[in-house]
């Protein structure tokens, strides 16, 4: 489960709405689907950031003060005052969804996209006629299609606006809001309470999302690809403190947020490196995880090719640390985040079942066999229908009841035994994408990026070794450049991504960038106000493309 930081500082304005949205859909329905199925067990791993931001909406519910311009749209008494800047907002913004799961299905609202592409193809002024009543059941469907299955089973006043269907009022949008209030401000207790139980493990992310091999050496990423272009920096200034940093402040945030320190870390991306593995095994974390593609490569450069069939169902132990080392099976994860979506849903777990059922057979008898299914929590299920549910609903089932597969969790699996795969003594730097790092650096727009916040970087340090700052304002800078330091930034940047996606994000990273050299009471470069990219490949999104982070 993760999200970038989009505030404008702690406590400040959000320029984007995906913590809420996919709180409401996503976080609530995947804690649901394990309440409903409490013998299945799971690792769900919550990156800090996107729990501070949790918290934060759930304070501003609370307040009555709502920092989120969708939030404030949906709760307006009356849009028929809408400015132009208002009215373009919501027309750019509330279309923002998987349009064959999330707007075809609902008559009302494929119309006002209809009326809304109608009214844009008459030209200039056009536009101008679309109605303080289209604005307000614009804005409610867009959060009535956010909500997820879950919640509209659970919550009648959602069933009863979706069947209402148009001419929404302002008694209408308050009660939406009144359930999105309920939802987002228990997402965390409902993840704790199920933690609590035994049923699932929590585990954590260093705070802020950064990129950790990178963070610690670019060369990191010629490991796997050797002719790969560098940032015009050699590294990032003194990014080993800067990942110790993230790292501490994760174990010690998820502690007193869920009452118990993690066992186990994933590492943003699954990146990992050997100075990576080293800095968990010293913090005394006892497991991670990373890409399948990221132990096939060390294990043939190790001369242990033949062992990668099998050995990605296998933990392996870093060397002589205490640290367990466990690889995504990338086939069985891309078939539930990427395929799937297309099969019924029964028939996809069945599917599924008889692969990992497959695997243990293939192992020698008496010998345990771990199959690590990992992926993103948040943007396949826009891909299914009913945001999943009947695939859960079929495959947990099954789940419960099946003789021969057990759900477990990474710190069970570490506890248990029997001791994982024989030590790896070298690891080659990677992540689950590909099993390299080329997402995140080495295209013209990405190296650009991180030689903009080494310079920002650089800044800090000289800034900080001066001591012009106060405490407050030495603090609020470390806090914005972790902000910056997050690896979203850097996957959005590529012409493999929409073009409206990655204008939106690389506008944020300049914005930090630029709110950070205000902190340090500096002039903000003039690089900073030109666009790191020209924009990427057109496509329907609601929020971000399908990952596993």
């Amino acid at each position: 489960m993760h999200q970038p930081d989009f505030r404008e500082g702690p406590g400040g304005r959000f320029r984007l709405p995906w913590v809420y949205l996919h709180a409401v859909k996503d976080y609530a329905d995947m804690a649901a689907h394990l309440e409903r199925h409490p013998r299945v067990r799971a690792v769900v791993n919550f990156v800090p950031v996107l729990c501070e931001q949790l918290e934060d909406y759930a304070a501003a519910f609370a307040a009555s003060e709502l920092r989120d311009p969708l939030l404030e749209a949906l709760a307006r008494p009356d849009l028929e005052g809408l400015d132009a800047a208002g009215r373009e907002f919501l027309l750019d913004r509330c279309f923002r969804a998987n349009h064959a799961k999330m707007i075809e299905p609902f008559p009302a609202y494929r119309r006002l996209r209809e009326l809304f592409r109608h009214a844009e193809s008459l030209g200039t002024g056009a536009l101008d006629y679309l109605s303080g009543q289209y604005f307000a059941d614009l804005v409610t469907w867009y959060h009535l299609a956010w909500t997820g299955e879950t919640v509209r089973r659970r919550h009648a006043s959602v069933v009863e606006l979706m069947s209402k269907g148009q001419g929404f009022t302002a008694s209408d949008r308050l009660r939406l809001l009144a359930v999105y209030q309920e939802v987002v401000s228990g997402v965390l207790p409902r993840w704790r309470a199920l933690a609590e139980r035994g049923q699932v493990e929590l585990s954590c992310t260093p705070h802020d999302h950064p990129l950790g091999p990178l963070l610690l050496d670019f060369a990191a990423a010629r490991e796997s690809q050797p002719a790969l272009s560098l940032p015009l920096s050699h590294c990032y200034p003194g990014g080993r403190t800067r990942l110790e940093a993230h790292l501490d402040r994760a174990l010690r945030s998820h502690a007193q947020r869920f009452g118990a320190r993690p066992q186990g870390v994933w590492p943003a991306e699954g990146a990992v490196s050997e100075s990576v593995l080293d800095l968990l095994a010293a913090a005394g974390v006892r497991w991670t995880a990373s890409g399948e593609g990221v132990l096939h490569a060390s294990l043939e450069a190790a001369g242990r090719g033949g062992e990668s069939i099998r050995a990605p169902y296998r933990g392996h132990r870093w060397r002589d640390t205490g640290l367990s080392v466990f690889f995504r099976d990338d086939r069985l994860s891309d078939l539930v985040g990427f395929e799937y979506s297309d099969w019924h849903g029964r028939d996809a777990a069945g599917h599924f079942l008889e692969q990992v059922r497959a695997v243990g057979a293939a192992a020698p008898p008496g010998e345990a066999t771990v199959v690590s299914v990992i992926l993103d929590g948040e943007n396949a299920w826009e891909y299914y229908p009913y945001n999943g549910y009947f695939f859960f609903e079929d495959l947990y089932g099954a789940l419960e009841s099946h003789a021969g597969i057990r759900t477990t969790t990474f710190a069970e699996v570490v506890e248990e035994g029997p001791a994982p795969g024989a030590p790896l003594q070298s690891l080659r730097a990677g992540s689950w994408v590909y099993g390299n790092l080329s997402t995140w650096i080495g295209s013209a727009e990405k190296n650009r990026a991180w030689d903009l916040l080494c310079e920002a970087k650089r800044h800090y340090d000289l800034v900080m070794a001066s001591a012009r700052l106060d405490a407050a304002a030495a603090r609020a800078a470390e806090r914005q450049l972790a902000v910056c330091e997050s690896s979203d930034w850097f996957w959005w940047l590529g012409d493999y991504n929409p073009g409206a996606a990655v204008a939106s994000m690389e506008q944020v990273f300049r914005a930090n960038l630029a709110a950070l050299y205000r902190l340090l009471q500096l002039p903000a470069p003039a690089a900073l106000d030109t666009p790191l990219s020209h924009g990427g490949g057109e496509a329907e999104l609601g929020g971000a493309m399908r990952r596993a982070s």
